[in-house]
């Protein structure tokens, strides 16, 4: 709703959004330059990074069912404290994510408790799970990982826990060739370059979805991201404009 009354106030028509539809095929290809919004780049003192593809996210809200009661009179071995078993499914979280290998991430950054009183035990908590990965599988993967963890917690706890996905987008490759014309105009230009993956969304990743497409990553000082602070420095600025044009170029003129 707020999205089409948003629409409209800017003089569109969210009645017509298939007629802006882009078919596969109609742009030959989308290069993309960003910050890296991470600090892998400058912890490994390399100028350029060659995005291998931008991470799936999947979301769930995770909601722990217990017995609210007075935490006074409540005995600990009577107790079905859901904020327990949500701590327990937090640390579940880490450990399932990081028993893959690979660059997958999970986050919890999102917890309620109710009724939320000082006084009385949470007889439910809801919390947000995030996992991001390059593939799909993999998300699959760790998400299986958490629901036998979050069964196993609820049958010891007395917690039932229920997980419910309420996001996805979708991991998007970039194209092999925006990735050698990256790497060679940043060897031409005597840059050292990288591939690594995007933790973050970018437009790269809805063009993909009907054009190949590339990113060039260039250092984030401190690793810092939408933060006042956030800050690149404009010598690297530079270097990445540049490949930027010579990668265009390379691949205008078809050159590996």
């Amino acid at each position: 709703v707020y999205k089409r009354q948003g629409i409209r106030r800017l003089g569109g028509d969210p009645d017509r959004l298939d007629e802006g539809r882009v078919e596969p095929g109609a742009v030959a290809g989308f290069l993309e330059i960003h910050v890296e919004q991470g600090a892998v780049l400058e912890e490994a003192g390399t100028r350029i990074g060659v995005v291998e593809g931008i991470v799936g996210i999947r979301r769930w809200n995770a909601t722990v069912q217990g017995a609210a009661n007075h935490a006074g009179t409540t005995p600990m071995d009577r107790r079905r404290d859901a904020l327990l078993g949500a701590a327990r499914l937090v640390e579940a979280v880490n450990r399932v994510v990081t028993s893959f290998p690979g660059s997958q991430v999970a986050t919890v950054g999102r917890i309620q408790a109710s009724p939320g009183a000082p006084n009385v035990i949470p007889g439910e908590v809801t919390l947000s799970i995030e996992v991001r990965a390059l593939e799909m599988d993999r998300i699959q993967e760790v998400l299986e990982g958490i629901q036998a963890e979050a069964e196993a917690i609820g049958r010891e706890n007395g917690t039932p826990i229920e997980l419910e996905d309420f996001y996805l987008s979708s991991a998007a490759p970039s194209d092999e060739r925006f990735r050698r014309w990256v790497e060679s105009s940043a060897e031409a230009l005597g840059l050292t370059s990288m591939r690594m993956p995007s933790g973050a969304g970018h437009d790269a990743q809805s063009v993909a979805q009907f054009a190949p497409m590339g990113m060039i990553f260039i250092p984030s000082v401190g690793g810092l991201s939408h933060h006042p602070d956030e800050y690149s420095r404009p010598e690297d600025i530079e270097a990445g404009v540049n490949v930027l044009l010579q990668a265009l170029l390379r691949a205008d003129r078809g050159l590996p």
